[in-house]
């Protein structure tokens, strides 16, 4: 528009303003009352019994509705993976604060992060943790804005079984270990997992929990405490010849590896990590020095960017640790059992007490 145009517009209008008062707006009201989304207590003690037989991603299901008790702030997104993830139990519980996204994991995260926003609401995003590589941008772009959202992937590794490769994250440590102020945690039983959900609910920044199809046994009692970054040594005895460092699934095989070796004399030291993101580096190096310098690390993820090269990196800086990995080596098959695709790539009790005895030798 020519300059003489717009002001014989300007002039025009102001022409037909009928006040000599200055035409302030009126300042914006605050009109969202304060709400308080920290120091979130459970409602009480997680209800597992040791040896109870409970599938890890269950288990967050059950937590995710008792947080919803414990805090009305506690929002839900799913991505439609028809409750094989246990989301309905917080869904019938709190169907107003339980958002469903369907099979869109980019517009997913998107919305966790606009839910996030501003401190509101306590968010969690639940799927299939294969699918959340889907969303990574959205991932990433929320860990720049540092933003405080909790991921939950489910169905990890080989021992997703008869679903087959497509279901199976095995990546995914790899993923989450390589975003900015996220903490990674890998709960091993019922009672850890809940703990984790609570931990994480209180944590700033982002969170990932990883979890599992198959049902495994309660090793913890419901006082125990966990810490992020504080691993757990729950075998050991002054005669330990190797430290075993296993997560998740791959900790009951370290478990039974252990029963196992101590039939014939040998004992191991078997250390369940808890959070990979933070990792406790100092009872990794206590345990490897108390053991000469023997780890083995069991994991069902890849070994890029798995625990066994987290592992490795933290005792890089300290003499005569050797660490042998073992991890999942290629892809996987469909129609097979869980402990059949253990064996098949390695990872199960028998493949550890092989390590150890390797490493014995070596």
């Amino acid at each position: 528009m020519p300059k003489e145009k717009a002001d014989e517009i300007i002039r025009l209008i102001e022409s037909q303003i009928q006040t000599n008062r200055n035409l302030l707006p009126k300042p914006p009201v605050e009109g969202s009352p304060p709400v308080s989304i920290t120091n979130i207590k459970m409602t009480c003690l997680p209800d597992y019994k040791v040896g109870d037989k409970v599938a890890t991603q269950k288990a967050y299901g059950l937590a995710l509705a008792k947080l919803g008790l414990a805090n009305e702030r506690v929002v839900i997104l799913d991505g439609d993976p028809k409750n094989s993830t246990f989301f309905e139990i917080f869904k019938k519980e709190h169907p107003e604060r339980f958002i469903e996204c369907f099979a869109a994991e980019q517009n997913m995260v998107s919305v966790a992060l606009g839910c996030a926003t501003r401190g509101r609401t306590i968010t969690f995003v639940t799927t299939l943790a294969a699918f959340l590589t889907r969303a990574f941008d959205q991932i990433r772009m929320g860990a720049i804005s540092q933003t405080n959202i909790n991921l939950i992937g489910s169905h990890c590794g080989v021992s997703v079984g008869e679903d087959g490769p497509s279901q199976m994250a095995l990546e995914d440590l790899a993923m989450f270990r390589s975003i900015p102020n996220c903490t990674v945690f890998l709960p091993s039983d019922a009672v850890s997992t809940e703990h984790a959900v609570y931990l994480a609910a209180n944590t700033k920044g982002m969170c990932f929990i990883r979890t599992c199809q198959s049902e495994t046994a309660v090793i913890y009692t419901p006082q125990e405490n966990f810490e992020i970054g504080r691993a757990k040594v729950i075998r050991h005895s002054n005669n330990d010849k190797v430290t075993v460092i296993g997560t998740g699934i791959t900790l009951h095989e370290a478990l039974a590896a252990a029963d196992a070796l101590s039939q014939q004399d040998i004992s191991i030291c078997v250390i369940d990590l808890f959070t990979i993101k933070p990792l406790d580096a100092a009872t990794i190096i206590s345990c490897a020095k108390a053991t000469g310098g023997r780890v083995v690390t069991v994991e069902d993820h890849y070994q890029e960017g798995g625990i066994g090269e987290a592992v490795c990196a933290v005792v890089s800086g300290e003499p005569d640790i050797h660490v042998h990995q073992l991890s999942v080596s290629g892809v996987s098959e469909r129609n097979r059992k869980p402990s059949e695709l253990l064996s098949m790539f390695g990872v199960s009790a028998r493949h550890i007490i092989a390590a150890v005895k390797y490493t014995l030798m070596n």
